[in-house]
């Protein structure tokens, strides 16, 4: 398969990344973002694209795909609707309306967060924002829509998020995280079993659209034979 990556320098998208690159059944990978990931493979190609609200210019480099990846996330922290709405909602439309176009067999994957309001209806601001965002997705013609709403996640393999808030998170939790993953192994997830679940729902499908992270748990685990 080839596979689409937007958001491949942020935690998950790292992850993503590393997962996409070590299986044998993923022929080539493309990131998208405004800086290269730094990494190097046979593989890989990157795309650094600077606007990554107009993508009518390069169509031909987003042609050919059957999986989008979509790790592109934002804090909402210290903004207004208005500003998330933007990075969020217009952000991932803008790229995922072009990919409908350009690849209808698609099967598009989008990492939204847990507590994410399909109704549209929270008090929350940020659960509206991606709960619209959800939804707008899923009205798209690919041949798959998949929305996943992880809550912790744990990062492996040298990987760490670009937000300094989250880095000093996992940082001071780095101890005690993997004693809570063994309490609680259907709530906290790794940058590995994102990465697989996502492969997953490509090879064979996801039981339903929205995946919370016990159902990405299940879907990380090899299919049973």
């Amino acid at each position: 398969m080839n596979v689409l990556i937007f958001g491949a320098t942020g935690m998950v998208g790292q992850g993503v990344l590393r997962e996409c690159l070590a299986a044998p059944d993923v022929a080539m990978v493309k990131t998208i973002g405004r800086t290269p990931t730094g990494q190097r493979n046979l593989k890989l190609r990157e795309l650094v694209h600077a606007d990554m609200w107009d993508y009518d210019t390069i169509d031909e480099e987003l042609t050919g795909f059957d999986a989008c990846f979509f790790c592109i996330g934002s804090s909402s922290a210290g903004m207004d609707e208005k500003k998330y709405t933007r990075l969020t909602y217009d952000l991932t439309l803008a790229a995922a309306r072009k990919l409908a176009g350009l690849n209808p067999e698609m099967v598009f994957i989008y990492v939204s967060g847990f507590g994410a309001d399909s109704t549209e209806k929270s008090r929350v601001m940020w659960e509206r924002v991606r709960g619209k965002t959800e939804n707008a997705l899923r009205a798209l013609r690919f041949k798959s829509v998949y929305i996943f709403r992880p809550g912790m996640i744990q990062p492996l393999d040298g990987i760490k998020s670009k937000t300094a808030s989250y880095r000093i998170f996992y940082t001071l939790t780095k101890p005690i995280l993997p004693l809570l993953r063994k309490a609680l192994p259907n709530l906290i997830l790794t940058t590995v079993q994102v990465g697989q679940a996502m492969l997953n729902a490509v090879r064979r499908g996801a039981p339903m659209p929205v995946l919370e992270s016990p159902d990405i748990v299940e879907l990380s685990r090899p299919q049973k034979t």
